[in-house]
């Protein structure tokens, strides 16, 4: 790794709360997410967000999709936007996303969204109005992608940087065609050399997913060494953007929360394999191991 980039093997520390606290103190997350056949990805991504510990969560996606969540978990918050025939979130949308995101801390946007040529619209015509600190992952990275990555430059870095969290395909969607193609899984000294470049031309937090899930800001780097072969499932990097969503919320600026997140996100997978074994593990088990993962977490910095 160049020598510009300062390898960090040190988590930032999970405190205890004040007796006082309360849900604002937490933090708000809107989570725009789903679209019809992909609601599980946002009510992965949401309830992922309470569990590791975000005090109030409001899920925007296509009104017809909005009861489904609420009836699903009565934790968190629904907001229907305008909607496609295909049943994703429509061009018409930024507006009213923007209003019902008032007054929350942090905006996820993209799991399961789709790539409805309509919502990919909104997702570029609403990065830019975004004053919330922004984690984007799944579509919201194919719609950037689908940008050539031109928007990244128009987003808000007021408060933080964002947080883009790739698996190797997103990744290389987001490199475009100017990469020479070599596989992103080749060793952990060139995806840490593409993460390193990419986070730093773009001035974002890249998350690139994968055994060792690299998070850097293009100055630092964190390598993760928890998570196993059978997290290997789907809705499993829904739930890593609640997770770093949930700590921006309470403070942590994007580099911690996303390496608290990749953290404790892998080692709730291992506190699941260890109980039941890697081949029938799924997002879920994952999703609720989450506070005892973080619990651990503070009794370790205790």
């Amino acid at each position: 790794m160049a020598d510009t980039v300062t390898l960090v093997k040190k988590l930032p520390v999970l405190k205890k709360r004040s007796p006082t606290m309360h849900k604002g103190e937490a933090g708000r997350l809107f989570c725009l997410a789903g679209s019809v056949g992909m609601v599980g990805a946002a009510a992965l991504a949401s309830r992922a967000a309470l569990r590791c510990g975000a005090g109030l969560v409001r899920v925007g996606m296509p009104w017809r999709l909005a009861a489904v969540v609420a009836g699903r978990d009565p934790n968190v918050m629904t907001s229907a936007l305008p909607e496609t025939e295909d049943g994703t979130i429509s061009a018409m949308s930024p507006a009213k996303i923007l209003k019902q995101a008032e007054g929350s801390d942090v905006m996820l946007i993209g799991p399961g969204l789709s790539q409805n040529p309509q919502t990919v619209q909104a997702v570029i015509n609403l990065l830019p109005q975004v004053k919330q600190k922004l984690v984007i992952d799944a579509d919201g990275l194919n719609a950037i992608a689908h940008d050539e990555c031109a928007v990244l430059k128009d987003i808000d870095r007021t408060k933080t940087l964002p947080v883009l969290t790739p698996h190797p395909g997103e990744m290389l969607r987001l490199l475009g065609k100017e990469y020479d193609g070599a596989s992103l899984k080749d060793g952990d000294e060139h995806r840490r050399q593409v993460a390193v470049s990419f986070a730093k031309k773009h001035r974002v937090v890249l998350v690139l997913k994968g055994y060792h899930t690299i998070v850097t800001d293009g100055l630092r780097a964190y390598i993760n060494e928890t998570g196993n072969p059978g997290m290997a499932k789907a809705g499993m990097g829904d739930v890593l953007s609640g997770a770093i969503s949930a700590f921006i919320c309470q403070g942590f600026d994007a580099f911690e929360a996303a390496c608290l997140g990749a953290h404790v996100h892998g080692l709730a997978g291992d506190l699941v394999c260890a109980r039941m074994g890697e081949i029938g593990m799924i997002a879920t088990d994952v999703m609720e191991e989450l506070p005892e993962a973080a619990r651990r977490l503070q009794s370790e910095k205790a």
